[in-house]
C-alpha cells in the first residue's frame, strides 16, 4: 500500500497531524478506532468520507513511521 497519495500533512488542518486528504480525519484517529475494536466496517459507516484504502493507508503510514524510527535507533 502506497499511503502516500492519501495520507497529507498540512499545518492549516489538525495543527500538521497526518490526515487523510481531503478530511480532517487524523491517522491516529483511524489507528485509535482499530485499536479500540472498531472493524473497517463500522468505521466506514461512521465515517462516510472515508474509503477503506484510506483505512490500509493509515495502517501502512504508520508501519513505515515505526520503521524510520526502529532504524534511526539501530
Amino acid at each position: 500500500m502506497d499511503w502516500h497519495a492519501r495520507i497529507t500533512v498540512n499545518p492549516a488542518v489538525r495543527s500538521g497531524k497526518p490526515c487523510v486528504k481531503g478530511t480532517r480525519i487524523t491517522v491516529y484517529d483511524v489507528l485509535e478506532y482499530l485499536a479500540g475494536g472498531m472493524t473497517e466496517d463500522q468505521i466506514l459507516a461512521d465515517f462516510p468520507d472515508l474509503q477503506r484504502d484510506d483505512i490500509r493507508a493509515c495502517l501502512a503510514f504508520a508501519a513505515a513511521r515505526e520503521r524510520r524510527l526502529a532504524n534511526s535507533v539501530a
